[in-house]
């Protein structure tokens, strides 16, 4: 096209011989997208007059400040798009100082929110395979893997921003528990520890703080780095932390945050204490065992587990041995009301988090790299933000009495 030259076939859009034309393709088994879809005309008509449009706005700007701009005829390229390749001719300004926004100067690639649907159909476990055969079956797009992957890495600089986003200050709350992965790594498929911190603020709602790669087993000298992490975010101080059985955890957490209430989950040593229970045992060992962490002192507890004790060292003598042994981190609850004790004597709200990613993941074998799993997980974290980003409950309890028990240090992170 030459300079200066009108785009005749943007004169106007015979929407009627469309219609027709689109009826006899569909008749005769075209498909809407792809080479020789029936939807690429109209596309490239809609977009055609959008870039016009926004080359006339502009110069109406340019006229009412006084200036002389005016058209330049136009350029020609073609754009790939959801419903396939097309040629438009974006139009120019004499001054050159026209940007259009739908389609910018250096652009070779419409934005129509066909990304969006691929990376979704990604967040919700779906394999590149999955995906390519989906989009063929449903659309008529061809899409490579490699086009595919490269479409799913656009979210790689959200997952960096997201991990090095700035953390508050303070933490009511932080259970510690980690989620584990097979991986293909240098040619050989391996676990992968995935360290998560899932908090409660100040003001009682819940937050993921991180979702930290490990390198092998999950460990006490791992978490000691994932709390240097959030540290080094800005996290300052936390009441209390929420942790399992892993040995060394509590001396890792005191190391950085000397001030936290470690609490060992109840749950895990519960789970521990019954694995080698005969079944018709299980329900009365249970109900012994509530009388010990339900209590509602301290010494009350010890008294409930030497009566556990008289009951079950005969045939179950190592259940007692190994509370006494863990008693000072399994009672740190012991110490609040019972508001306070529901939100911190178990990890039952990471292992709630972490069965929700598992719904996720649990069709894949083995992740093909770690960028691939740390995609997904954080791609299923914000589409199921409503499910684990809420308040928890009886909260206004919960700031009473840590109000009571750690005065300032808490009331001064809570707004009027």
């Amino acid at each position: 096209m030459r300079k200066g030259q009108k785009n005749s076939q943007d004169q106007g859009f015979d929407y009627k011989k469309f219609e027709t034309e689109a009826l006899a393709g569909l008749q005769s088994g075209k498909g809407l997208i792809g080479e020789d879809g029936i939807l690429r005309e109209l596309m490239r008509h809609l977009v055609q007059s959008s870039l016009e449009g926004e080359l006339q706005h502009h110069l109406k700007e340019s006229k009412s400040k006084g200036g002389a701009n005016r058209r330049n005829g136009h350029t020609s390229k073609t754009i790939q798009t959801h419903v396939g390749p097309i040629q438009i001719h974006p139009p120019r300004d004499r001054e050159g100082d026209f940007e259009p926004r739908l389609v910018g100067k250096w652009d070779r690639k419409l934005n129509s929110g066909f990304d969006a649907q691929i990376i979704e159909l990604y967040s919700l476990g779906n394999s590149l395979e999955d995906i390519q055969f989906h989009l063929k079956r449903m659309y008529g797009a061809e899409l490579s893997t490699s086009q595919l992957s490269t479409i799913t890495e656009q979210v790689r600089g959200d997952i960096e921003k997201w991990q090095k986003r700035p953390l508050q200050s303070f933490y009511i709350l932080l259970y510690l528990d980690a989620i584990h992965f097979k991986v293909r790594e240098n040619g050989r498929v391996i676990t992968k520890a995935i360290y998560t911190v899932y908090g409660v603020q100040a003001d009682g709602f819940r937050d993921v703080l991180c979702l930290y790669a490990g390198q092998g087993a999950e460990g006490a000298k791992g978490w000691g780095r994932v709390l240097e992490h959030i540290k080094d975010r800005g996290v300052e101080d936390v009441l209390f932390f929420c942790v399992d059985g892993l040995g060394g955890f509590k001396e890792a957490i005191l190391e950085v945050y000397p001030q936290s209430v470690v609490q060992r989950c109840i749950v895990h040593m519960i789970r521990n204490s019954l694995k080698f229970v005969d079944d018709a045992d299980i329900k009365p060992l249970i109900k012994d065992l509530k009388k010990v962490y339900q209590a509602d002192t301290e010494p009350q507890g010890l008294g409930a587990l030497s009566g556990f004790g008289q009951v079950w060292d005969g045939k179950y003598p190592e259940i007692a041995k190994a509370w006494r042994k863990n008693w000072t981190e399994l009672t740190a609850f012991f110490g609040f009301n019972w508001a306070v004790r529901r939100i911190m004597y178990t990890t039952n709200a990471v292992e709630g988090l972490h069965r929700m990613l598992r719904k996720t993941t649990k069709a894949k074998g083995a992740f093909v790299s770690e960028n691939a799993l740390m995609k997904l997980l954080y791609l299923t974290l914000q589409r199921k933000e409503k499910v684990w980003k809420r308040r928890v409950h009886a909260y206004k309890a919960i700031q009473r009495n840590l109000a009571r028990e750690f005065g300032d240090r808490f009331e001064k992170h809570v707004k009027n």
